[in-house]
């Protein structure tokens, strides 16, 4: 559940001079910005690394997510775990974690699911949030790496023992077409996220093969639970 936490907050300003050839703060803000506020629904696969403090050998995963936004106020997820095996599914309201191996799903209410890990989380899942309400942004000390993709830092205004930074690569295509005309034209901008904790812990999450707004249907965030597995309810 926590590393489920982590990743949705990856799918979550103020002004500075631009860089030298490139885009200034406000701009690349402003891409990720836009980016969810066209945003309707996406499928994507991702490779997961987490990197516990003091253990240097990190926990890897991958998988496909699909996402589902039918409305300003909801969000419907489904992360479908090739390593390790598990699905995890969201109808807006309820969330589902199986685990096959086990024999045994996880049922519990999306509210219950963020109960103390802040409201911010809650607020970039339903909404996807606002990174300047949320946040104190700046980019990094190398800010572009040499595909002249922008590398954006975000400290959370009420950091929470999940969230203490996340770092986001933002498509530097997608910061251009922001440039010129104020739209990123149904494109997912962040192509990497890195999310560290209150403790030092770090996950990271790679995006690729995306497709945005493909017009998912709602019975792909529903879950029906199989004949003789144990449904656990916190």
């Amino acid at each position: 559940m926590r590393i489920l936490l982590l990743f949705l907050l990856c799918l979550c300003c103020l002004a500075t001079p631009a860089l030298a050839g490139g885009a200034g703060l406000s701009e690349v803000v402003g891409t990720l910005e836009a980016g969810y506020a066209g945003l309707k629904d996406l499928q994507a696969t991702f490779s997961q690394s987490t990197t516990l403090a003091g253990f240097p050998k990190p926990q890897k995963g991958h998988g496909t997510l699909s996402l589902r936004r039918p409305g300003a106020t909801a969000t419907q997820f489904r992360f479908d775990y090739a390593v390790p095996r598990q699905l995890i599914v969201s109808n807006g309201r309820q969330v589902w974690f199986y685990q096959p191996d086990n024999r045994q799903v996880l049922v519990t209410s999306l509210a219950g699911m963020f109960k103390g890990g802040g409201g911010i989380a809650l607020s970039y899942l339903t909404g996807l949030g606002n990174v300047s309400k949320d946040f104190a942004t700046s980019l990094a000390k190398e800010p572009r790496d040499r595909q002249g993709n922008y590398h954006l830092v975000l400290v959370p205004k009420h950091p929470t023992p999940t969230l203490s930074r996340l770092l986001l690569t933002i498509d530097g295509s997608a910061v251009s077409r922001y440039q010129a005309d104020k739209a990123v034209h149904g494109t997912f901008p962040i192509l990497s996220s890195v999310v560290v904790d209150g403790s030092g812990n770090q996950t990271r999450i790679d995006y690729s093969r995306v497709k945005v707004n493909s017009g998912l249907s709602a019975a792909r965030f529903s879950f029906n639970v199989p004949r003789g597995v144990e449904i656990i309810k916190p």
